[in-house]
């Protein structure tokens, strides 16, 4: 009787695309990606950050490439995507959060934060998807989305509603292209320290909050990420879809 054999969480011979890669978390994907074996095209609005990034990688022997690219502009998205695709993989990390109060929250904030979060986020997996069901490959797209999916948090009314928005059109997205074989997930980070959170933890008062609801007592760390998003992108997860993996140090087990 022959021993069952793990699944290879190895990604080589794919091609895979990363949106927001230019810093963060979408950076820190990228190069877990990279380090798998995968082919990443990183893409972002800062070219330069990008151009440094793919620099870094290529250097220590991944495979790279910079497009920069702005994810609210579906017809430029589509040309990149048509361009550069079809993608085994895509990362969508490219978000955006404007905190306040819920009675202080404006229109234009509003509009900015639910473009970039959900509409873009939503097409853009659509944009993927149809290059994969027309090469009639299987795939795997991941949004980054927050356990604010999960959970309400005070000033984050709007963030928070994009967040399940995208959890919503994960599941029936993944309804509907399981039978191509393409899995769709999300990634749940809570608080990571990076260089656009930086302002929140400098403050004493929020930083001792937020380490506080982690059970596990610290602040996230970017690499804290680039383990799940390699076990979601890779065959070790091939039953896995439409659902969420929550990466929070066990701040929604309450």
């Amino acid at each position: 009787m022959s021993l069952p054999r793990t699944p290879s969480f190895r990604l080589g011979g794919k091609r895979a695309l990363v949106a927001g890669a230019s810093s963060g978390i979408g950076r820190a994907c990228a190069v877990a990606l990279g380090e798998a074996g995968a082919s990443v095209v990183l893409a972002a609005r800062r070219a330069e950050a990008l151009a440094q990034t793919v620099d870094e990688m290529q250097a220590a022997g991944m495979t790279a490439e910079a497009v920069p690219l702005d994810v609210t502009d579906l017809a430029a998205t589509r040309a990149a995507v048509g361009a550069h695709g079809p993608f085994d993989i895509l990362i969508n990390s490219a978000g955006l959060a404007r905190h306040s109060v819920a009675l202080a929250t404006t229109e234009p904030d509003y509009d900015a934060v639910t473009d970039l979060n959900v509409k873009s986020a939503y097409f853009l997996a659509q944009i993927v998807a149809q290059g994969l069901i027309d090469a009639g490959k299987p795939g795997s797209i991941l949004t980054i989305s927050s356990q604010m999916a999960h959970v309400g948090g005070i000033e984050r009314a709007v963030y928070c509603a994009t967040k399940h928005a995208v959890e919503g059109f994960t599941k029936a997205m993944a309804i509907e292209w399981g039978k191509h074989g393409i899995r769709i997930n999300t990634i749940c980070p809570t608080f990571i320290l990076t260089e656009l959170s930086r302002p929140t933890f400098a403050d004493p008062e929020k930083r001792a909050w937020i380490e506080d609801k982690i059970k596990l007592g610290r602040a996230g760390e970017v690499e804290d990420v680039m383990g799940a998003a390699v076990f979601l992108a890779s065959d070790a997860s091939a039953l896995i879809t439409g659902t969420s993996l929550l990466v929070d140090g066990g701040w929604t087990a309450e």
